[in-house]
């Protein structure tokens, strides 16, 4: 054994400096001061350390600073646990650069501290919330995991892993509950779902949620853990449950990634899982915006037998249902619903009505009826604002509260905001009194939808009984009157004029200022004498007294086309009347309205026709039957679905591709059909306005490395990232180290075709994109 017992000499000095300190040298060379020291040594047992003790300092005054530092330095560079009480009392008084420093030293001596040390300096770090410190919390759990995964402790680690998730790090966030199952230490999951909570804030982490759900809920699959074994306890308390599932699959409506909100809808049955209420509606909402109408209808069942769904949820549905019979064309269901919706809402205002006139008469006779209390109390509580900006809980209190209940309240709370937000996503139904109403906007894309069909006649039907069961209005703003009105405005006179038919043989009396706008409009256009001569007789039949301005603009037209004796008589017709000037501006005032817009349902049928979105019924018809053929594995029918689909001259979009490329992952094996539409994908983004999506591109990126087709594997990764779209390198490392570790890994044979070498080259490349080289 070494024993030193005093250190004179400058070189000394220096040569023990730098044995015990290492390559970073605290003690410069050019130091004229002389060190003289009195030491005592002790031996420990069963290591070979070396301490100083009782140690003196002699030197000049001008070097009492560098000596004291020397004398520190010297001590807890070669005491591991004098570094590891530095690093407890730096985090304690937050110099985390002096902690890390002391970390990095008791690394270099002898790896990672002890257990109670390594949590203080993860939970110290967490504690700041900053990025700077947070990363190097993650470093310090990385560092340990791969060293001494024991040292690593539960409640830290969820404590770490919620911060991270706070600060808009779910990439680590996820990495860091993968290490606690990969550990065994399994996070409850009231503890995980607030994690999860807090990642679903943005499009990022609403993606690896969905991924940390799946693979969570893979070890529960076809009751594969025995709750019968108390061993399985701790495994069982992390299994997800309805409010995990509420909150993914609520943000995965916000931010679109809804093919693989369906894939968790399919995982819950597996698992054993029931859907809540509340859940109901999230499922309507999926699959409308999947395209599964026949679904929809399941649940409308469903719905409608429920007890206890709220106002709010119950318009969600309608919105759902609604939009998916326009989705697939199915105008007749549209408005069955529209006018139930419109019978119900008539027959409850009149029960209203009833109920308020028995209310005036009890008050007015001083009788008050028991009524619940609503006191200051409860008005507070339900007027809270709710925030996301609340403080992250310091360690202690975090670490008290065992069963993770206040994580649970904030899960909760987190999930009422996206709940929220969702909501204000309904825009075809509306609710006022507990009465569900349709909204201007699904008027508007209705009778575009009828427009763009061609059914007239259907239309004028749909407006007259709408206009019926709706709230008495004056002729001139009733729903006929405004959507002529918007044809006219559109320049679809000739769809105007055949309303304007449809109503007259119906008995329907229309007012003369859509006679009078449709005629200016025939004018200004210039070639229509024989619609206009139609529709002056048909006004004169309905006794229609035209304004003065309009006579004025039939004048002009006729002179202007040469018909000098039509000219004349309009104008001998427009003095036998003797129309004052007065209804000249007043006519004057309802055209200005007119083409501004001035009602809602003219402006938003307007808005639609502009936006110049035409919905393809047939495509969502046809993804549906791939979608069915692929979720029954009967991928030979789906291809020829396909084949068929592109025969009737229907162009595949990302959905039918997603179906496809998800149905073949299934059965497995079948990369290379992948693969073919994979170069099919490529061709048609180029040649039309196919979009690659987030989901297709991952699922694409999963069967080629699963399918060790890296070429592919490396254009799906060139595109993503042209795209700046997220990957999960973590998730394709682990695949990677179960199907391909050993690929490539000794040298290269001499003899390769050049097919051989790109795929090798390919390999190694996404073997170095995943950071194992």
């Amino acid at each position: 054994m070494l024993r030193v017992g005093r250190i004179c000499s400058r070189s000394s000095t220096c040569a023990v400096s730098s044995l015990l300190v290492g390559p970073r040298h605290l003690i410069g060379h050019e130091s004229p001061h002389c060190l003289d020291s009195k030491c005592s040594w002790t031996n420990h047992s069963g290591a070979n350390r070396i301490g100083f003790l009782n140690t003196r300092l002699n030197i000049s005054s001008c070097g009492a600073y560098l000596s004291t530092l020397t004398e520190t330095v010297l001590v807890q560079a070669h005491d591991p646990s004098l570094l590891a009480l530095e690093i407890e009392n730096a985090i304690d008084q937050q110099r985390f650069d002096d902690a890390w420093w002391a970390y990095q030293k008791h690394i270099h001596m002898e790896g990672p501290p002890r257990k109670s040390v390594l949590s203080k300096l993860i939970t110290g770090f967490a504690e700041t919330c900053d990025t700077h410190w947070l990363n190097k919390s993650y470093n310090v759990v990385n560092h340990a995991f791969e060293e001494k995964s024991e040292l690593l402790e539960k409640e830290p680690l969820i404590f770490l892993s919620l911060a991270l998730a706070r600060s808009c790090l779910p990439n680590l966030a996820i990495n860091v509950v993968r290490k606690l199952v990969k550990m065994e230490t399994y996070p409850p999951v009231a503890a995980w779902s607030a994690i999860l909570a807090h990642m679903c804030q943005t499009a990022t982490g609403v993606s690896l949620a969905a991924d940390m759900v799946m693979e969570i809920g893979y070890l529960f699959q076809n009751n594969r853990v025995d709750p019968r074994k108390k061993s399985n306890r701790s495994l069982l308390s992390m299994k997800p449950n309805s409010l995990t599932f509420n909150i993914i699959l609520t943000s995965s409506l916000l931010f679109g990634t809804t093919k693989k909100a369906e894939q968790l809808l399919e995982l819950m049955p597996r698992i054993g899982l029931k859907p809540d209420v509340s859940l109901l509606i999230v499922m309507a909402r999926i699959y409308e915006q999947n395209g599964h109408r026949d679904e929809i209808k399941k649940l409308r069942r469903h719905v409608n037998e429920v007890c206890g769904l709220s106002e709010s949820e119950l318009r969600q549905f309608y919105d759902c249902l609604l939009s998916c019979h326009l989705k697939f064309g199915d105008l007749d269901s549209a408005v069955d619903i529209v006018l139930d919706m419109l019978r119900k809402g008539r027959s409850t205002k009149s029960s209203l009505e009833a109920a308020k006139a028995v209310l005036e008469a009890v008050e007015n006779n001083k009788i008050y009826l028991p009524h619940e209390k609503t006191g200051p109390d409860t008005a507070a509580s339900s007027n809270k604002s709710l925030s996301t900006d609340t403080p992250l809980l310091k360690y202690v209190p975090f670490f008290k509260d065992k069963s993770f209940a206040r994580l649970e309240l904030d899960a909760r709370r987190l999930l009422k905001l996206l709940s929220d937000k969702l909501q204000d996503q309904a825009a075809l139904v509306k609710s006022e009194c507990g009465i569900l109403h349709p909204t201007e906007t699904m008027y508007a894309k209705l009778v575009k939808a009828f427009l763009e069909a061609d059914k007239i006649s259907a239309l004028a039907s749909f407006l007259v009984k709408a206009s019926k069961e709706d709230s008495p209005v004056s002729v001139e703003r009733s729903f006929v009157v405004q959507v002529i009105n918007a044809c006219i405005s559109l320049g679809l006179l000739e769809q105007a004029h055949d309303l304007l038919d449809e109503m007259r043989f119906s008995g329907i009396r229309v007012g003369s200022t859509v006679y009078s706008l449709l005629l200016k409009a025939y004018c200004k256009e210039g070639h229509h004498e024989d619609d206009i001569t139609a529709l002056l007789k048909d006004a004169q039949q309905a006794g229609i007294q035209l304004d003065a301005s309009c006579y004025e603009d039939l004048i002009q037209s006729r002179a202007h086309h040469n018909n000098a004796t039509g000219a004349l008589d309009l104008f001998k017709e427009l003095k036998s009347l003797n129309i004052s000037k007065t209804g000249h501006n007043e006519f004057e005032i309802s055209v200005q309205g007119c083409d501004n817009n001035g009602t809602a349902l003219t402006t938003k049928l307007v808005e639609e026709v502009r936006n110049g979105h035409v919905v393809n019924h047939a495509i969502h018809d046809w993804n549906n039957m791939i979608h069915f053929f692929c979720k029954k594995r009967l991928m030979h029918d789906a291809h020829k679905a396909l084949s068929k689909m592109r025969a009737l001259g229907h162009t595949p979009n990302a959905h039918t591709f997603h179906s496809l490329v998800t149905g073949y992952a299934a059965i497995g094996g079948k990369y290379v059909e992948v693969t073919d539409l994979w170069g099919e994908m490529k061709v048609l983004a180029n040649s039309s306005s196919m979009k690659f999506d987030q989901e297709l591109l991952d699922s694409l990126l999963y069967c080629f490395v699963r399918g060790g087709f890296f070429l592919r594997a490396m254009e799906v990764i060139e595109m993503m990232e042209k795209g700046k779209l997220f990957i999960d390198k973590y998730k394709y490392k682990s695949l990677w180290l179960k199907y391909h570790r050993t690929l490539y890994k000794g040298k290269a044979p001499k003899v390769q075709t050049e097919a051989q070498v790109k795929r090798r080259e390919a390999a190694l490349h996404f073997k170095r994109w995943i950071g194992l080289t």
